[in-house]
């Protein structure tokens, strides 16, 4: 049996990182949660020379061992603790060639963990672009261990990274720097004090606060003769401890590296200004938005079309070629209903990946978060909250996905909060039919009133999510260091293995995480919507027969279906909210629609169109006939129930509320809690409620 080792991923941010993980296991890899965390887990498999097999772990991007945020903690965590089941044999820090002092710092700190240590130096084929040359002989000497020299886009130095990475045991676990050098009198005190333990942990479990073994902060204190520093003390011995490691590592890239600036080009330059300027910067950056939704939509058009009609078909396929009964029925109008509701989103979630996954790669999104943190900040987001907000638009699902990178845990969570505010696909067929009935002919500054009530729809969503973060970031009471750190990256051509991959395994996720959640509650719904109690539900065809004996055969079907809702379990549900939401200017229809759109927004006008009997017995029908008959329904005192004030009372209400299990699903699992989708739904709903009610008072 091959034996197994574990092997850490560790470097800063935009390193290259995840493509020398994607390069070592390729397909191999998932993704999860730390435990009680919501900071992401990669990790994958990789085979080695001579049978071994690696459990490669990607951590988090980190500057240094001096933990700033959540996910800097988890790497400290892990290397501090020994017996954690992926407590790495080696760790492998990944630098980027044209930054690599400042890389090399947490190189320097990891080291002196005495963990076997492996260099990894990335994009090497960059280095003549840069007037780079680097002697690695001279660095392995000076730093005492192993460097694998590899350019992931041109897959070199692959195969000598995985040898080195099984011949862990020959490295030297010799620290870079000697501790004691930071303050001789204080850290021989501790050594006394502590004469069994590693005198650089216990430096670490000192300044960052964190647990080692059975060891805290606590425990130092209480030991005799020795007293820790005041905070202000241990930061300026930080500073020192700083200055110290660039000495060292001035002194070793002096001897092993060499740059030739007069061969370096200055692209770089010229286009960081123009695409960081206050003004040019921002019309750009709206630009490539409009573009990429504009591909997103057409793209995804046509595949979304493909699999609603597969689902639809194979549903028809179901009905018609098994026996009748409840099994299948629920094969059909459940089961395969809600996979399809799943798949359906497939489309434009890999689409938008694509997209972001391109600015990524490319270098630009750093450019286009460092531009809007400056806007957002003063609302309690980051600029990298950006994506997220303008990706809500096409879906708040691939949204919400889209706010991991941010690392503040507050600015993150306000962010997966606020997101489904903004105007998202699914809220359009609700709008235009809506918009339709009670918005009337005529003209504005040249546009029709009704362009301007779904532009306004628009703009209401996104200030909506603009206050309602201002609001959290002063109700939160959540502890959070608020600074902004951003890497510039060079601009490059994107790899398309990494985009590939990033595309695929984030799709997956949703998939597998959100799509169990959606296909439940899609069964529950038709349970709800197919069975109900009592005589009216189980005899609705003989009731019906005898109310409309010269109906025809169609409209006599869709009569028994509408009274078959009216009187099943969610028709009920429909009858016992209408008290509550008849101030907003809704029947017991309406709420129906209201509680079968929480699968998901569209369906609310699927939902009216079976109750107003529109439906046909071959499910044939326009959107017109859907129109005229919701705008024929009436009260039963023989008012109209679409009248202006129900129908922006209804806009307002779509335009805030959730409504959305899928989003609600994604969140939950953002944030690994049920609390903060459950709060989200009442606030929302209840903003929504609010407005709602004073339109239709207001305009009744």
């Amino acid at each position: 049996m091959s034996k197994q080792i574990n092997v850490a991923l560790i470097g800063n941010p935009n390193t290259g990182k995840t493509s020398v993980f994607n390069a070592l296991t390729g397909l191999n890899q998932k993704v999860g949660n730390y435990p009680g965390i919501t900071v992401d887990k990669k990790e994958g498999v990789c085979k080695l020379p001579r049978g071994v097999k690696a459990h490669i772990l990607d951590l988090p991007g980190t500057y240094s061992l001096n933990a700033s945020s959540l996910d800097e903690n988890v790497v400290i965590e892990l290397l501090l603790n020994k017996n954690d089941k992926d407590f790495p044999d080696v760790a492998v820090v990944v630098t980027d060639v044209e930054n690599l002092k400042r890389n090399l710092l947490i190189f320097t700190q990891i080291k002196d963990l005495e963990i076997p240590t492996l260099l990894v130096i990335n994009m090497a084929d960059r280095m003549p672009k840069k007037g780079i040359s680097l002697d690695i002989d001279a660095l392995e000497k000076e730093l005492n261990t192993k460097i694998a020299l590899v350019s992931t886009r041109k897959n070199q130095g692959i195969d000598n990274l995985k040898e080195l990475i099984s011949n862990y045991r020959t490295l030297s676990t010799t620290p870079c720097l000697e501790t004691t050098a930071i303050d001789e009198a204080y850290f021989s005190n501790l050594k006394k004090a502590f004469p069994n333990q590693l005198l650089y942990k216990l430096w670490l479990v000192i300044t960052q606060d964190v647990n080692f073994g059975k060891t805290n902060r606590k425990e130092i204190d209480a030991v005799a003769n020795f007293k820790t520093k005041s905070n202000a003390d241990l930061k300026r011995l930080q500073q020192k401890e700083t200055i110290k490691r660039y000495q060292l590592i001035n002194n070793v890239l002096k001897k092993g590296q060499t740059i030739d600036l007069s061969q370096a080009t200055d692209l770089r330059i010229k286009l960081d200004r123009i695409l960081t300027h206050k003004i040019w910067g921002y019309i750009i950056f709206f630009i490539v938005l409009f573009l990429m939704f504009q591909a997103v939509y057409d793209w995804a058009t046509y595949p979304t079309d493909l699999i609603d009609e597969g689902f639809a078909s194979l549903a028809d396929w179901v009905k018609n070629n098994l026996p009748e009964g409840a099994f299948t029925n629920l094969l059909s109008d459940g089961i395969i209903a809600g996979i399809g509701g799943i798949m359906v989103f497939i489309p434009p979630i890999a689409f938008l990946f694509l997209f972001i996954a391109l600015l990524e790669e490319s270098g630009y999104m750093s450019r286009v978060v460092f531009l809007m943190d400056r806007v957002m900040r003063r609302f309690g987001l980051s600029g990298k909250s950006v994506v997220p907000l303008i990706s809500g638009n096409a879906c708040a699902v691939p949204a919400v996905m889209a706010a991991r990178n941010i690392e503040n845990w507050k600015e993150r969570l306000i962010t997966i909060l606020v997101t489904p505010f903004t105007t998202c696909s699914a809220r359009l067929p609700v709008y235009v039919i809506i918009i339709a009935l009670v918005i009337p002919e005529g003209t504005f500054l040249g546009m029709s009133y009704k362009a301007l009530t779904l532009m306004g729809l628009y703009a209401i969503g996104f200030l909506a999510a603009i206050f309602s973060a201002y609001i959290l970031n002063k109700i939160l009471k959540i502890k959070s260091k608020s600074y902004f750190v951003i890497e510039m990256p060079s601009y490059k051509v994107p790899m398309f293995k990494n985009v590939a991959i990033t595309v695929l395994e984030k799709t997956k996720t949703f998939i597998f995480e959100a799509g169990r959640i959606i296909l439940a509650i899609s069964i529950i719904l038709w349970v709800l919507a197919s069975y109900g109690p009592g005589d009216n539900f189980n005899k609705a065809e003989d009731i019906i027969k005898n109310e409309n004996p010269t109906l025809s055969d169609v409209d006599l079907e869709d009569k028994i279906a509408a009274h078959k809702l009216e009187h099943s379990y969610i028709g009920i549900v429909g009858k016992t909210i209408e008290p509550i939401i008849k101030p907003l200017g809704y029947d017991w229809k309406i709420g129906i629609g209201l509680v079968t759109s929480f699968a998901a927004r569209e369906v609310f006008v699927g939902t009216l169109a079976t109750i107003y009997s529109v439906g046909s017995a071959n499910d044939s029908e326009d959107e017109d006939t859907i129109k005229s008959k919701m705008a024929a329904e009436v009260h039963p005192n023989g008012t109209k129930v679409f009248t202006l004030a129900t129908g922006i009372s209804l806009l307002l209400f779509y335009a805030f509320a959730m409504q959305c299990m899928s989003t609600l699903a994604i969140v939950k699992r953002e944030t690994n809690s049920w609390k903060w989708p459950v709060l989200q739904l009442v606030f929302m709903s209840t903003i929504a409620y609010i407005f709602a009610l004073l339109a239709y008072q207001f305009l009744k």
